[in-house]
Order: C-alpha cells, then sequence, then structure tokens
C-alpha cells in the first residue's frame, strides 16, 4: 500500500536553498548602509581631488567640488544598487551577459569621474613630491654634463701652449741663426713670434675662464642642495613648488652659462685663423741669397703651421662633438596630473582607489552565484511544497484574519444568516430530565 503523503524528492537542494535565502535575507539587512558608506567614502576623495585642481579656494570652488562629490556619491550608490537587484534576478545568458556590459561601462564610467581623483588624494602629494625629485635628476645631469664639456674645453689650454711653445722655440732658433742660417730677428722670427703671440692671447682666455666655470658648476650645486631640501621638507607640497621653480630658473640660468663659457668654439675658430691669417713681413735680407733663404724658411714655417692648426683644431672638434647639456626646464604640475604620470611609482594608491569604487562588483557577482544555487536547489518543485513553516503560519493567520472579517457580515446580511435549502437545520436533542 503506497505512502499517499506527497514527499519532496529534492528535500537536500531544499533545505540549502531555504539556508542560503536566510543568508541573503540577513545579508540585505545592511547591505544598502554598508554601499552608501562605500559611496560616501569614494566621494570624500573625489571632494579632496577635485580641490586640488581648482586654482580658487573661495565659495564658488567650494561648492562646485561638493556638488561633483556628491554626483559621484550618488551615481555610485544608484549605479550598484540598481545592478545588486537586478542581475542576482537575470535567468537567461544573455540577459547576464547584457547587465555585464552595462556593469563594465559603468565601471569605466566610475574610474573615469571618479577612481582617478580618488588616487590624486591619496597619493597626489607623494606623486609632486615624485615630480620635482625626477626634475632635480634632469638638472643635475644637465649641470654635470655642461661641466664636463666646458672642463674638457679647459684641457685645450695644454694643447694651445704646446703648439705656442713650439713656435716659440723655433723663433729662438730663427734668432740664433739655426733655421733660415741668417741669425737675427729678421722675417722669419717676426712670422713666428707674431703666431705665438696669438697662441698665448689665446691661453690667458682659456684660463681666466676656469674661476667661472668652477664658480657656476659650486653654485649650481648650491642650488640643487636647496632644491632637494625643498623636496623633503614639510609643509604643503603647492608652497614648496613655488621656491622649487624659483631655483629652478636660476639653475637653468647656470646650465645655459656654463654652456656658454666652454672654450672649444674659440679655440675652434683660432685653429682655422692660424694659418689662414699670417701676415707676411717683408723679406729683409740684404742680399738676394738671403732673400731666398728667408722665403724658403716662411714657406716652411707656413706648412708647419698648417699642421700644427689641423691638430688644435680636431682636438677643439672632438669637444664640440660631445653631447650637448640637454635643455631642461621645470614645469608645475597639479597632484592630479603627477598622479597620472607617475602612475607606476603608486600602484598600491591606484589599486585602493580602484578598489574602494569596485568592491560592489565582487558583491554583485557573489549575489548572482548565490541566487543561482537558490534555484537550483529548489529547482521546479511548486510553490506549496517549498512554503517554509513561518510561511505556512503567515498563511494561516491570514486566512483567520478574513474569515474573522467574513462574520460581522454574515451577522448582518440574512442572505448570509439563512441557510441552503438544501440543508436541513439539526433538530434539538431531548432534554433529559434526571427523574
Amino acid at each position: 500500500m503506497s505512502d499517499p503523503t506527497p514527499r519532496n524528492s529534492n528535500s537536500h537542494g531544499l533545505a540549502h536553498a531555504r539556508e542560503l535565502q536566510g543568508h541573503l535575507t540577513w545579508l540585505e539587512s545592511f547591505s544598502g548602509a554598508a554601499l552608501a558608506v562605500l559611496a560616501t567614502a569614494s566621494g570624500i576623495y573625489t571632494y579632496l581631488g577635485v580641490s586640488s585642481l581648482l586654482d580658487d579656494t573661495g565659495a564658488l570652488s567650494f561648492f562646485a567640488a561638493s556638488a561633483y562629490s556628491i554626483a559621484v556619491s550618488v551615481g555610485i550608490f544608484v549605479f550598484w544598487s540598481y545592478l545588486m537587484r537586478l542581475m542576482p534576478a537575470m535567468r537567461t545568458a544573455g540577459a547576464k551577459l547584457k547587465l555585464m556590459g552595462a556593469m563594465l561601462l559603468g565601471s569605466v564610467a566610475i574610474i573615469a569621474m571618479s577612481s582617478w581623483l580618488n588616487a590624486a588624494a591619496l597619493a597626489g602629494a607623494a606623486a609632486v613630491e615624485q615630480h620635482l625629485a625626477q626634475t632635480v635628476q634632469e638638472y643635475q645631469e644637465a649641470l654635470e654634463q655642461a661641466h664636463d664639456t666646458a672642463v674638457s674645453a679647459q684641457a685645450l689650454e695644454r694643447d694651445v701652449a704646446r703648439v705656442r711653445q713650439s713656435f716659440e722655440d723655433l723663433s729662438e732658433q730663427e734668432a740664433s741663426g739655426n733655421l733660415s742660417g741668417l741669425a737675427g730677428r729678421g722675417a722669419v722670427f717676426r712670422v713666428l713670434r707674431q703666431k705665438a703671440e696669438e697662441l698665448a692671447a689665446l691661453e690667458v682666455q682659456i684660463q681666466a675662464q676656469t674661476p667661472l666655470i668652477d664658480g657656476a658648476f659650486e653654485e649650481g650645486n648650491a642650488i640643487l642642495s636647496r632644491m632637494r631640501a625643498l623636496i623633503v621638507e614639510p609643509g604643503a607640497v603647492e608652497a614648496r613648488s613655488v621656491a622649487f621653480s624659483e631655483d629652478a630658473v636660476r639653475l637653468a640660468g647656470l646650465v645655459s652659462s656654463l654652456r656658454q663659457l666652454s672654450v672649444a668654439p674659440l679655440v675652434d675658430r683660432a685653429a682655422e685663423d692660424l694659418s689662414a691669417s699670417v701676415v707676411l713681413p717683408e723679406l729683409d735680407s740684404a742680399t738676394t741669397g738671403g732673400q731666398e733663404a728667408q722665403a724658403s724658411t716662411i714657406t716652411s714655417v707656413l706648412q708647419v703651421l698648417a699642421l700644427r692648426a689641423a691638430s688644435l683644431e680636431e682636438a677643439a672638434e672632438q669637444v664640440l662633438a660631445r653631447p650637448a647639456a640637454p635643455q631642461v626646464s621645470y614645469t608645475p604640475i597639479s597632484s592630479a596630473d603627477a598622479v597620472i604620470l607617475y602612475a607606476r611609482n603608486f600602484v598600491p594608491s591606484w589599486a585602493g582607489a580602484i578598489a574602494i569604487d569596485l568592491l560592489p562588483a565582487v558583491l554583485v557577482l557573489i549575489l548572482m552565484v548565490t541566487q543561482g544555487a537558490i534555484r537550483a536547489g529548489r529547482g521546479d518543485l511548486p510553490a506549496e511544497d517549498t512554503l517554509t513553516l513561518a510561511e505556512l503560519r503567515s498563511a494561516l493567520h491570514a486566512m483567520r484574519e478574513m474569515e474573522a472579517l467574513d462574520q460581522p457580515a454574515a451577522a448582518t446580511d440574512p442572505a448570509r444568516a439563512t441557510p441552503p435549502e438544501n440543508v436541513k437545520p439539526l433538530a434539538p436533542h431531548p432534554v433529559r430530565s434526571n427523574d
């Protein structure tokens, strides 16, 4: 004999579904408040980020930043509230994919309007300091490169001195008669002395540049020290940036001065003029043979002069071939721009700024999985098989209330009080006496 009582073939799945539904009911009691807290926190950091972008600090800027941050908070709360309600309720894969596409698009919009400003509020000052440090590094490289080029050009003094000394030695030989065979200070001697004096004047100019180069390099290092101190100095980074920019202007001027103090172009031009501009004196020998000896010696001197000039010009061109010091200029930057420019250095701040806005996406996915498990546990059971004891009690209570409402109506309505024709009234039982 079969049992007439219906049995639930999926009792375990139904129990699991009821358990999950109970958890969701408890979680939904504070999910809205938690989402509001997240949206409010994002709005606060968005306000700080917007404030850093506004130049004016008056009431209008305050209301503008407040309005933007409130709009962001409301938008985040509404957006994730929609998805937390609608996404888990979707039953078809197509509907879920469409809502996921909407969630992805909304997440990109949230990052664009809020997350980067949150990152600016979290790491804006540090990013600006990073920009200052990077600028100092660039200025230091430019200063050192300009100084190295200038010092390398100063080394040409030895080449100039060597050529000068060679012409002085030749002039001494000519004075003693060991060069042209005519002792004295004639035409050949004057040509040699002319070039020696030109090189001596160039040597003096090179020597005069040395203290200027050293002084500019020392002053540049002092400015760099002040700029480094401004980076680590406590206080608002905006005020430090103003003093930093003033030192940056002075340092840029010093780098330009060091580039101009290089004597390599001067030596290069002097080497070109060394053989090109020779004033040939009149041959002053009394005899024709002596004049021929002088002319021959001057020709030899000019050849030696061309070789020395080529050697000196080559040394100067080697210095000129060195890469020029880069043009460095400090550009003030806002905290939001600095966070974007140096994003790779502030990955944790970016991660936190994005997480505070997109954390509800994890909750949406959790709700989707949970609702799917609830539907799988309930299966295709009819509604009466899924009623809990509490729901059954609520239904019975509602039925009693409806019957209680119907009883006064039946007492006042004669049609309801008269029993139907096919229903016979019960006969009264006789009363028995005890006698």
